[in-house]
């Protein structure tokens, strides 16, 4: 697993968190509680502090992308230093009044955006706008949430004409896939990276020798593992919020930058592109006479 640049280290173990065995649980847990404390403390009385061995915190540390305990600390330092005192809001409850409702849901997608700007690997997004931009044919391929942001994404792409298919059938998302070849690009999107179906396509998509793009949550995920390049979003679903809102906020900004990255890359050559999908659009918005 590989620390982004930005170094966001508190939010990066909260993220993996829930695929931790048990110790690793514990020695996360505790900089989570009390990251000033962990700073100030040897890695023998870390250690003792969580309750397991030396060896287990050296190799928790290289497994979040740290070189060893030093490095822990001095991304904790910098994490403490950089990071604004979070505005707190709560989960959503049966009977909320709307102004309660609107400030934790603008609240929750603000945060889902936050958080996702400081766990995206600018590298990693280098080189999926550098596919991008080289593609002859862009695929988007999810399901449920994640497909309305595959649809909303071959929306976009088409208007500066790089083309490709995106559906919700699963039947045609395997098609497509099968029909890739080396130079097209695979854009996968799932938050859990663990979807069947998904999985599925990806596989299929990987023995064509398309480059393969994956938008998933952060840390080890099945579709990660298959990709070519990984770029991360985050998001938390509430008790009420379960339907995927900010997951697919978070995955529709990931979007955004790389569209927005390869029309400033190739602006040039998509400039005429965008002229002419804006005028022949504006041909369908009713007119309306006095």
């Amino acid at each position: 697993m590989k620390m982004p640049e930005n170094n966001r280290c508190l939010l990066l173990i909260k993220e993996i968190f829930d695929s931790l065995s048990g110790k690793e649980k514990l020695i996360a847990s505790f900089i989570i509680d009390f990251p000033n404390e962990v700073i100030r403390l040897s890695i023998e009385d870390f250690a003792a502090a969580c309750k397991t061995s030396v060896s287990s915190v050296i190799r928790f540390c290289k497994k979040i992308g740290c070189a060893g305990y030093k490095d822990l600390c001095r991304m904790l330092t910098a994490d403490i230093m950089l990071s604004p005192k979070e505005i707190s809001y709560d989960d959503t409850r049966p009977g909320d009044g709307v102004e309660s409702i609107m400030r934790n849901v603008c609240m929750t997608n603000m945060k889902a955006i936050e958080k996702t700007m400081a766990i995206l690997d600018v590298k990693s997004l280098e080189a999926a706008v550098e596919a991008l931009c080289q593609a002859k044919r862009i695929d988007f391929y999810g399901v449920g949430a994640s497909g309305i942001v595959a649809l909303d994404s071959q929306n976009k792409f088409l208007r500066i004409y790089k083309t490709g298919i995106a559906s919700a059938e699963a039947h045609v998302q395997i098609l497509s896939a099968s029909s890739l070849t080396p130079g097209d690009v695979a854009v996968i999107i799932s938050h859990s990276g663990e979807t069947y179906d998904i999985l599925n396509v990806a596989n299929i998509a990987q023995k064509t020798g398309a480059t393969l793009i994956s938008i998933t949550k952060y840390g080890k995920n099945s579709l990660a593992s298959v990709a070519n390049i990984n770029l991360f979003s985050s998001s938390t679903e509430t008790m009420i919020r379960s339907g995927a809102m900010s997951s697919r906020i978070a995955q529709m900004t990931v979007i955004d930058i790389l569209y927005t990255s390869v029309c400033s890359r190739l602006y040039d050559e998509v400039k005429p592109h965008l002229d002419k999908t804006r005028f022949v659009t504006s041909y369908m918005r009713p007119r309306i006479t006095p």
